[in-house]
């Protein structure tokens, strides 16, 4: 395996497949002294732990450097992923390559350059640009067929493309983490599923498993300073996929609950729907003070046209549009009339003068609307349970969108105009206050004494931290949930954090920690759906062939469980037969006759699994590295 990327990410990523799945790998990293994101707090893991571990000598030269390399890995120090660094580390040789720098150019560059020297190479790219990396797979894939030989149509297993984007994995976990009664959830063209904490059942009660149990919580959970569910907790940390005699055993102890989501609430909105949701209500466009007066003139308006009817005995609808006429002083003088119309004339010529400023206020006011509302929003006075979300950055802008999915109100603070995400604020109609957050008065003006709950998602640890602890001293029992580069950091921050606010709910996540897992499985040619953190842990779920896989082919639904490690959740299968996908080589394939495949999850235990299923299952770390271990040692 090879490892190309220039931040934590490379670092964690390679540090999975070393520990986790056992494999060699090659990691190709700037030198030191030219490390794209500059050290920030926390970051202490810089040439540590995975470094000692992978023992390396590198020579660093003009265009990168290679040593020669001892144990599991090695190291390159390369300034970029050139054609003669990608060849020294071994690209032509290796059987994926991952490319997690943080920019989208340079990554694209370095895939085009190893399919070209590697056509049966499994690439994984780490793109922001979702639209461009689905041309990029659909490029790459083509080329690999072709200089294989395949032919265009046939499917490309070996030399799998995947482009992933760290924001889009990590943002449903960092959410999920943050909002307090909000699902889990797992989401993918097909398939919306969460992830529900429930509390220990009362005695006497049986709680309801939903789809399945994923998981039961630390018996330490309610420990200021307990482990939270580290990799090294033992018996105290959180048990993933339990069986069903564990879970009857656990007594007090809380679980995690798998559930289905229907799509309705994420459909389309229609052509009117669309347009009623672009234009402002009406009473967004006028202010109460204005309304009241055109209220007001209206009241005067209808008066004087039944004193008129009463004067002069004409027909209701005409005493009221003569009334306009006067209002509008468009009627003829009411000379020769009796005294009660000329007077009453008279007052309506003076209301159509007042009626001028009022009109003129109103137009002036809706025009001011409609132009904030392409603008920023500012938070309302009354606003009370909102989340506080600081950074409108890759990782933010993905994170807002979420929490405008869920429903969630938002008041986002950001300091720089033009960061990527404010036009996304401006197209949701979020309210953003801009300015630092670590300057008096910006939290304030964010509600945050109102606040649900504060999301700090920034690229820097300190601004973070700071922001965090300052609104902890304005709200002591504010739940939080901060971004920090460093997982070791992140681990320390929260029981500190825990253990000065046991009431509080504190949460802290590293992004690159929660990315890697879907990163390192991909580069062994799975398709990954989408990853849970259950506490400080991470389940996985995944959709893979059965096919050369002895631990499921052949075998039933409950001979293929195995508590701690996998489980199969549902099978997907096109339209012929019960649970039985459309045959290989079939003439007329389920998706060219119109039928999409679909997911079947109420399989019975004593179902069969055949080599040409697929099926979509959860999974630990370590679960998932030796299923994919095993297949790779059998040669599939």
């Amino acid at each position: 395996m090879v490892v190309c990327g220039d931040d934590e990410l490379a670092h964690q990523l390679a540090e999975e497949l070393r520990s986790v799945y056992r494999e060699q790998v090659t990691l190709v990293v700037p030198p030191a002294e030219r490390t794209v994101r500059p050290p920030v707090v926390g970051r202490v893991r810089t040439g540590s732990a995975l470094l000692n571990r992978m023992v390396s000598v590198a020579v660093n030269r003009a265009g990168g450097g290679l040593g020669p390399s001892r144990g599991d890995g090695r190291q390159v120090e390369a300034a970029e992923p050139t054609e003669s660094v990608l060849e020294d580390a071994g690209v032509e040789r290796a059987a994926a390559l991952a490319l997690v720098y943080e920019d989208d150019e340079t990554n694209i560059r370095a895939a085009l350059i190893a399919r070209r020297l590697n056509p049966r190479l499994r690439l994984v790219l780490r793109l922001y640009n979702r639209r461009l990396g689905q041309h990029i797979e659909e490029l790459l894939d083509q080329a690999s067929a072709l200089a294989t030989g395949q032919g265009e149509g046939a499917p490309v297993v070996d030399a799998s493309t995947t482009v992933l984007s760290d924001a889009d994995t990590a943002a449903p976990a960092l959410v999920a983490s943050a909002v307090a009664g909000t699902s889990k959830v797992v989401q993918t063209d097909r398939l919306l599923l969460r992830a529900v904490e429930r509390q220990p059942p009362a005695p006497g009660q049986v709680a309801d498993p939903g789809l399945c149990t994923l998981a039961l919580l630390s018996a330490t959970s309610s420990d200021p300073a307990g482990t939270d569910g580290s990799e090294d907790s033992g018996a105290q940390g959180p048990q993933l996929l339990p069986d069903e005699e564990a879970v009857r055993a656990a007594t007090g102890r809380g679980t995690v609950v798998l559930e289905q989501v229907s799509y309705t609430a994420g459909q389309p909105l229609s052509g009117a729907r669309a347009v009623a949701a672009a234009v402002p209500p009406l009473a967004s466009l006028f202010s109460r003070r204005l309304r009241w007066a055109v209220a007001g003139v209206g009241a005067c308006v209808l008066a004087l046209a039944a004193a008129l009817w009463a004067v002069t005995d004409i027909h209701p609808l005409g005493a009221l549009y003569l009334t306009l006429l006067d209002l509008f002083a468009i009627d003829e003088p009411a000379l020769g009339e009796p005294v009660g119309r000329q007077v009453l004339q008279l007052l309506s010529g003076l209301m159509g003068l007042l009626l001028l400023p009022v009109l003129l206020a109103a137009a002036l006011e809706a025009l001011g609307t409609f132009r904030s509302a392409a603008s920023l929003r500012k938070p309302p006075r009354g606003m009370e349970g909102h989340v506080v979300l600081l950074g409108l950055g890759k990782i933010g802008t993905r994170v807002l969108i979420r929490l405008r999915e869920l429903r969630i109100p938002v008041v986002c603070v950001e300091a720089d105009p033009e960061a990527r995400g404010m036009a996304t604020a401006r197209r949701l109609r979020v309210p953003v206050v801009l300015g630092d957050v670590t300057q008096e008065g910006v939290l304030e003006a964010a509600r945050i004494h109102r606040a649900h709950v504060l999301l700090a998602v920034t690229s820097a640890d300190t601004t973070n931290l700071e922001a965090v602890l300052y609104a902890r001293s304005v709200r002591p029992d504010l739940r939080v949930m901060l971004r920090l580069y460093d997982d070791d950091f992140a681990t320390a921050v929260y029981r500190t954090l825990k253990a000065a606010h046991p009431a509080a709910l504190t949460r802290s996540r590293s992004v690159s920690h929660l990315a890697a897992p879907s990163f390192a499985g991909a580069m062994f040619g799975r398709q990954v759906l989408g990853a849970i953190p259950v506490e400080r842990r991470v389940l996985l779920f995944a959709s893979m062939e059965v096919g050369g896989h002895p631990q499921l082919e052949g075998k039933t639904v409950a001979e293929a469980f195995r508590p701690g490690y996998w489980r199969v959740l549902a099978l997907e299968v096109g339209v012929i037969g019960w649970g039985r996908r459309e045959p290989a080589g079939s003439a007329e394939p389920a998706e060219a006759s119109g039928q999409a495949s679909e997911l079947i999850w109420d399989l019975p235990p004593t179902y069969v699994l055949q080599a040409e299923d697929r099926v979509v299952l959860a999974a630990t770390r370590r679960g998932l590295a030796e299923l994919l271990g095993r297949r790779a040692r059998t040669g599939a």
